[in-house]
């Protein structure tokens, strides 16, 4: 197992300090699934959940942007060789990918460039980012594209963090640190090496041969249990009489599943087995069932807990705002 010691200074509660982000880089945390061709931890994705699950345990908000902006840096395995060379190894700082999963904006067209320009929103770690990462709607003419089923035709860019105009509306009651931000494009001019597709990938790694919904899903996951952890050791702390078993049953049996279902999907890559469509779903709807019942049992506890865990500056009050502002992402929300 990946054990990372995490100094007491690593966490988040309005912003991460420079001394917490200057460990996240050191760590070399934002490439976990970067191979080491690109200067990477190239972790297998049973290895990459354990980073990320002890940095959720140890605070919300780092183990959720280093997930998300980490899950950004995987698309590294989607750019052409030429950019991701130019990117994560001919700059002066290590990239720091992040952005926004929507189809907001558009990408008019123009010769083998694109011109973008919209409005994205849920970028994570917006300012500590060095690269936006989004999806665009294709024009052309000024018309919108469509694929035979009508569905638009879209392609997903990387653009630097500098061609953006960072919206600061993260006002949520938990995941501060996160710095999660809406952002602003205006006519800016993108090459076609600029873009990428989810389900092209130009690295043989095994990492890359994982669907997108199921590496998201999983890594998402992990979060969760992470956070319910650390809950459960606040509340060990306390040494009071307060019944939490079936918490820590719901949190065990998640922790067991989610790995279970890694230990799974590395087989089968390993196998040259296809993840089918069954399978996939099988994963998504094993993994949004726990997280439900892991809010039930959170929500159950709490009120049980005193006014100190109403105190905005109280651990168990702060690990709880977060896990419920974590469980409105949309993979377990829909």
């Amino acid at each position: 197992m990946n054990n990372l010691c995490i100094p007491d200074f690593v966490k988040g509660t309005e912003r991460f300090s420079a001394e917490t982000l200057n460990w996240i880089t050191s760590q070399n945390l934002w490439n976990i699934w970067v191979p080491k061709l690109y200067g990477g931890r190239e972790c297998s994705f049973t290895e990459g959940l354990q980073l990320l699950q002890q940095l959720a345990r140890h605070d919300g908000s780092l183990g959720w942007t280093v997930t998300l902006c980490s899950g950004a840096n995987y698309f590294v395995g989607n750019l052409q060789p030429e950019t991701a060379q130019r990117i994560f190894t001919e700059g002066a700082h290590k990239p720091i990918f992040g952005g926004s999963g929507g189809l907001f904006g558009y990408a008019e067209k123009t010769g083998d460039s694109y011109r973008l320009s919209g409005t994205w929103k849920y970028a994570t770690g917006g300012p500590y980012l060095t690269h936006v990462t989004l999806n665009a709607k294709i024009t052309q003419g000024g018309k919108e594209l469509l694929q035979e089923d009508g569905s638009p035709v879209f392609k997903s860019f990387v653009i630097p963090k500098d061609a953006v105009n960072l919206i600061d509306d993260w006002n949520t009651m938990g995941m501060q640190a996160t710095r999660t931000c809406s952002f602003n494009i205006d006519q800016y001019i993108a090459q076609e090496s600029q873009s990428f597709q989810y389900d092209h990938f130009y690295l043989p790694q095994a990492i890359y041969k994982i669907n997108f919904r199921v590496f998201a899903d999983l890594t998402l996951w992990i979060n969760y249990i992470g956070i319910a952890q650390h809950f459960e050791e606040e509340l060990n702390s306390l040494k009071a009489e307060l019944d939490f078993k079936a918490l820590s049953a719901q949190v065990a049996k998640a922790e067991k599943d989610c790995f279970a279902f890694a230990f799974q999907v590395e087989e089968r890559i390993a196998n040259e087995q296809p993840l089918d469509p069954e399978f996939i779903a099988e994963i998504h709807q094993t993994a949004a069932a726990p997280v439900r019942a892991l809010s039930k049992s959170l929500i159950a506890v709490y009120p049980h807990l005193g006014i100190n865990a109403a105190r905005e500056n109280n651990t168990l009050n702060h690990i709880f705002r977060d896990y419920f502002t974590a469980t409105q992402h949309r993979n377990f929300t829909r």
